[in-house]
């Protein structure tokens, strides 16, 4: 095997001679503490795109280069991990988890392949029979597509109940259904009055069905005992492992409304005092609370390459399932419907320019097209007022652009960070949804690339796999998960593999102010990489989620291997 061009050749041979001609002129060169060989590697370095080996100095790359030349630095010390012709990529960057929810999720209720009202029936009854008499049952990530679309109420479970609380969330977070007796300790009944940017569901009577959206969930999340220290540190090792098997060496943790934020920061300063963070975390605050973030910063400071902070997360709109998200026409299948936004505009303006004044950086979910414009729109008004800068505004989700909104991203220096597992689970539904027209730009990845914009992808989990290949598979193939859509839903928008790989790299590098020291593979960058079991760009792309993870590595430590 050889390194792809001449060109390539020639950098990779005069970085490593550098290197060894520096340790020569101060005595016996110092041996790689770890040298990964054998490997198809794809750097994401456009000086130096293809290479066979790497070299590691503790936690940073030492070199990128040939067999031959890495082979110099190998001594009786150095690890050496034969990749046996697998693929090696920079570690991969997860730029939207509900990092805690998530390892929380991973000990709750699984409802999410539920397909049937049946099967989540028997499967909330039988996580009911072990749990404890008054403990809440919570968790859940349910599909009401599954089945055609009723959504679950509460005397569905009532029943097999009686002693537990119970509140199960949809799979995006943007709504759930609660037990009567969770609702009876929430204290919501009949009487409660409806809430903006939110919806009780009601039957004929008006009673609550027990299904609960967005704004209005807030009486049952806030029912809900807070979990104690040890149970965050356990969901949050659980989180870690999990994306850690997966090829995740970075996650962007977003705030989801859901538990205390702050809690959550303290659980990852806990981590990290103690050295138990196997994962990289930018640990995202509430944007309404950006005041509080600035007093932490000016106490705390901004963090390290283990444990970051800057960036808070904000909502425009729900989302496209729940028919929460906003948009500029109504929904194909409810024409009096056009969704909603959580907050009125004129707060959203004041949090943004605030935070953006303050040097906070900006990460705001906006799902439907009218919330993307009007997102874009305050964007635009906040930059011109706080002058120019490096802010890199960031838009959550993104995910069904007009498209007349398009250049808009690449003009406004608006990253999209975007999670394409949905396409691929939203495009078994979403055109009865919004209509053909509309879905021509939604999940827009080829677009947007085409326009100059950055491109960054995540996962959303709990709401999705946090699995990189799986989103890689999904911008690539778009085959929806039904199987309807074998050439792809919506196929204009496929991107390359090596694109959708820039996403999870680079692109999630760039989207935290971070690409000198991550998303690439060349000497001096952290040593995060993971070994694939095949060369993702030399296979079928229907063949890409049957990839595995080998190692995943982590400032130069193996920190999980298949």
């Amino acid at each position: 095997m050889t390194i792809r061009g001449t060109s390539a050749c020639r950098i990779a041979c005069a970085a490593v001679l550098a290197i060894l001609a520096a340790s020569c002129s101060e005595g016996t060169p110092e041996p790689a503490s770890l040298v990964v060989k054998g490997a198809r590697v794809w750097t994401g370095n456009p000086d130096q795109p293809w290479a066979e080996a790497v070299a590691v100095d503790g936690a940073k790359i030492l070199a990128v280069g040939s067999a031959v030349d890495i082979e110099l630095l190998v001594g009786d010390d150095t690890e050496v991990i034969a990749a046996d012709g697998g693929m090696l990529v920079p570690g991969f960057i997860d730029t939207h988890v509900h990092f805690l929810d998530g390892g929380s999720a991973l000990a709750s209720v699984q409802l999410r392949d539920a397909a049937s009202p049946d099967e989540f029936v028997s499967r909330i009854a039988q996580f009911a029979e072990s749990a404890e008499p008054d403990e809440w049952i919570t968790g859940g990530a349910w599909d009401h597509t599954n089945w055609g679309g009723e959504l679950p109420r509460r005397d569905w479970i009532d029943a097999m109940t009686p002693d537990n609380p119970v509140w199960v969330n949809r799979l995006d977070g943007h709504m759930g259904v609660a037990n009567s007796l969770a609702l009876s300790l929430a204290g919501v009944d009949a009487d409660t009055p409806d809430v903006d940017g939110g919806e009780i569901v009601r039957d004929a009577d008006g009673r609550p069905t027990g299904v609960l959206k967005d704004n209005a969930m807030g009486p049952i999340v806030d029912a809900i005992p807070e979990p104690t220290d040890r149970q965050l540190d356990g969901f949050l090792d659980a989180a870690m492992q999990y994306v850690a098997s997966n090829g995740v060496t970075t996650v962007h943790a977003m705030y989801d409304g859901t538990s205390d934020t702050w809690r959550g920061l303290e659980t990852y300063r806990r981590a990290h005092a103690s050295d138990k963070l196997i994962t990289r975390i930018y640990a995202m605050t509430p944007l309404s609370e950006w005041p509080r973030l600035v007093e932490d910063i000016a106490e705390h400071g901004r963090g390290d390459e283990w444990l970051k902070t800057g960036g808070v997360k904000g909502f425009m709109d729900g989302s496209l399932g729940s028919h929460t998200a906003a948009f500029l026409e109504p929904y194909t299948d409810m024409p009096n419907d056009r969704g909603f936004l959580l907050h009125p505009l004129e707060n959203l303006r004041e949090w943004i320019a605030g935070a953006d004044a303050a040097g906070i950086q900006l990460n705001v979910h906006a799902i439907g097209d009218k919330a993307i414009r009007d997102l874009l729109d305050i964007y635009h008004d906040v930059a011109e007022e706080n002058g120019a800068k490096n802010r890199r505004l960031r838009m959550e989700h993104a995910q069904h652009i007009h498209a007349d909104d398009i250049p808009r991203f690449q003009i406004q220096g608006v990253i999209a960070s975007m999670q394409p597992y949905h396409a691929i689970d939203d495009g078994r539904w979403a055109d009865g949804v919004i209509g053909e027209k509309r879905a021509e730009t939604t999940y827009a990845f080829r677009s947007l690339i085409d326009s100059g914009a950055h491109l960054a992808f995540g996962s959303d989990w709990y709401v999705a796999p946090a699995s990189p290949l799986e989103g890689i598979y999904s911008a690539v193939t778009r085959r929806t998960l039904d199987g309807r859509n074998p050439d792809g839903w919506v196929p204009r928008q496929k991107i390359t593999v090596e694109e959708a790989l820039r996403a999870y790299t680079f692109e999630g590098a760039y989207a935290s102010f971070e690409e000198d020291r991550k998303g690439t593979l060349k000497p001096g960058m952290l040593a995060d990489m993971v070994l694939i079991d095949r060369d993702l760009t030399s296979i079928l792309p229907e063949t890409i989620r049957d990839a595995v993870i080998l190692k995943t590595i982590v400032g130069g430590q193996v920190v999980y291997s298949h």
